[in-house]
């Protein structure tokens, strides 16, 4: 399921603040910042720079589900594409491989955790 906010909602990125937080980098242009955790529960901001692997994410499955909000750059995975102000959400136990493209910044809400598959 994919919504835009983009017809009424409008923001900018602070990209000085994203500099502050802590990021764990995977080597592959791919960069995590873990903004709150609870049990399983987990709100993320993933940061994936232009030139990163095509293969940066690997395929993974959504044990409760995914709900994401592209702040930057572009998505593109099995489900579709998607852009910045997209509101996406992603069905429980659904998989998916995606790719960025461009400068991407998405912050992410996994309900019940993720694990990846082969």
């Amino acid at each position: 399921m994919r919504r835009s906010l983009n017809d009424f909602l409008k923001f900018d990125l602070d990209e000085t603040a994203l500099e502050r937080l802590q990021w764990r980098d995977f080597g592959n242009g791919l960069a995590m910042a873990r903004l709150a955790r609870s049990e399983k529960r987990e709100l993320v901001l993933y940061r994936i720079a232009a030139d990163a692997a095509t293969g940066a994410f690997l395929k993974h499955e959504h044990i409760g589900g995914e709900f994401y909000l592209m702040l930057k750059g572009k998505i593109v995975d099995e489900t579709g594409e998607y852009e910045k102000g997209d509101v996406v959400f992603l069905d429980p136990l659904s998989v998916h491989t995606p790719r960025a493209i461009g400068d991407t910044v998405v912050l992410v809400l996994w309900p019940a955790g993720v694990r990846i598959v082969d």
